[in-house]
């Protein structure tokens, strides 16, 4: 009775007992009864004890010595791995000792009077924005034409402003990470030379030499002549420019201007008188000539040592000394050669001359114009934004900063050469001058994949940005340019 009353207390299952003949028998039931839970054996695991048994048995221990041994083969063939392909990986260039004059354009004032009506310059945020990395202003000083006598470099001219306002400007530019250049040449206005006769060479070199101590950095026109007539003069003078150190980090430079445009003549000159850049006319030359220039001061100088500028001395501006329609065409080939582009002020939106050597500066506004004003305003705007996008390329991109010059194509019209920096994304520039006819590249020198990516184009219809085109049939129509990528491979 105690037995089945323990029964009752849980879920028993009831079967109804079936007789052979199909009925059922009155009362009668068949219970199945599960056994004790005390009865049931359950696996607890094992203790301590039995474990250590157990792990000490030929088998767990050859197991873990397999396991043991094939841990550390694989460490140590992902370490041979590793190592291996760090070796047979190419090793990095160098990156090459810069100037702060090589990390961008610099861009040229001739005439402050001209560039700004209030006597000061303005639009350094536009001046940063275009990634300029010095100003060259002046000549400044006052220096009456084929007048040595009355010669002063520490007066300012009244044509310009006066002390404190050019004081301002420098201080305006510098905050702005803009070095500001001045032009030291004693007779810019005359038309005796810009060091007078080789009689006054000698006093006007020793009155420039105390003026230099003043000065952070500087350009002079005519290196040539002083170099030549009063050699130690010149030796000081460079020396005190070259190696002045003072608070500001960057290294003071030296420009010298020179009216020759032969490269053998250029490069002598160069190595001669040890200016950090010299401004020439070899890019005046014809389009086969320019590029056999760019090939030869290339090859014998730094980078940190080629100046470029298509107007060469202080006259025209780009517009009007290589045309209007091919003015983002120059832009491209100045800011994508190796070296440094020097460009007149308002070269960016193909300022024209205009009855005179220093044209008036055309500020952007945001005034209503209508017409002919219109459509001016709106070809300045989309020049000065294709030069803006080529010259933040320029400082990003390693091939195009200080990367190696090769010459793939070079006609009496067109031109290709390639910019390219170790593992970097490669730049290949390519320029038709032609006026009529577009012309087909055929490109050599080094090999070079089926297909590269338009970056900028002076054509957008036929060669717009993004755009993948073939270099195996790289075709150009007349007056255009384009600049084009291909990755590392």
């Amino acid at each position: 009775m105690c037995k089945l009353k323990r029964l009752s207390e849980k879920e028993v299952p009831v079967f109804i007992l079936n007789t052979g003949n199909g009925a059922e028998k009155n009362g009668a039931v068949k219970l199945k009864i599960p056994e004790d839970e005390e009865d049931q054996v359950q696996f607890t695991g094992l203790n301590k004890e039995e474990l250590l048994r157990v792990a000490g048995t030929p088998g767990w221990v050859r197991t873990r010595w397999a396991l043991l041994v094939v841990f550390w083969l694989g460490w140590l063939g992902m370490l041979g791995g590793a190592v291996l392909i760090i070796l047979q990986a190419p090793r990095c260039r160098d990156l090459p000792p810069t100037r702060w004059w090589t990390h961008g354009p610099l861009y040229r004032v001739g005439n402050i009077q001209a560039f700004s009506e209030t006597q000061n310059l303005k639009g350094e945020d536009q001046r940063a924005q275009l990634k300029v990395k010095g100003l060259l202003v002046g000549p400044v000083h006052v220096a009456p034409p084929d007048d040595a006598m009355n010669l002063s470099f520490e007066e300012v001219s009244p044509d310009v402003g006066n002390l404190e306002q050019f004081k301002g400007l420098v201080q305006a530019a510098h905050k702005k990470g803009i070095s500001v250049v001045l032009d030291l040449t004693p007779n810019y206005l005359g038309s005796s030379g810009p060091w007078f006769s080789n009689v006054t060479v000698t006093s006007v070199a020793e009155r420039l030499k105390v003026r230099a101590f003043t000065r952070s950095h500087v350009q002079l026109g005519g290196v040539e002549r002083v170099a030549t007539v009063v050699p130690s003069l010149w030796t000081d003078i460079r020396t005190i420019v070259q190696n002045w150190t003072d608070h500001r980090p960057h290294k003071r430079v030296l420009i010298g201007v020179t009216d020759r445009s032969s490269a053998e003549d250029v490069s002598a000159l160069l190595s001669s008188t040890r200016v950090d850049l010299l401004l020439s006319r070899v890019l005046r030359a014809d389009t086969t000539e320019r590029a056999q220039s760019v090939q030869r001061l290339y090859s014998t100088h730094s980078q940190n040592n080629l100046l470029w500028s298509l107007e060469g001395g202080a006259e025209g501006h780009m517009a009007s000394v290589g045309g209007a329609a091919l003015v983002q065409l120059y832009q491209l080939l100045l800011l994508t050669l190796p070296g440094t582009a020097v460009f007149n002020y308002g070269d960016e939106i193909g300022l024209k001359d205009e009855g005179g050597k220093f044209p008036k500066m055309l500020w952007d506004s945001d005034e209503e114009l209508n017409g002919t004003l219109q459509e001016e305003r709106l070809q300045r705007r989309s020049c000065r934004s294709f030069f803006q996008t080529v010259s933040e390329l320029r400082v990003k991109e390693r091939s195009l900063l200080f990367g190696d010059f090769v010459l793939l194509f070079n006609s009496s019209s067109s031109l290709a050469y390639l910019r390219v920096w170790d593992q970097s994304q490669r730049y290949l520039a390519a320029f038709n001058w032609a006026e009529e006819e577009g012309e087909e590249l055929r490109l050599s020198g080094v090999e070079l994949p089926r297909w590269a990516t338009v970056v900028v184009s002076t054509n957008s219809s036929a060669l717009p940005a993004n755009a993948h085109v073939e270099l195996t049939a790289l075709r150009l129509e007349a007056g255009h340019a384009a600049l084009l990528k291909f990755p590392y491979a």
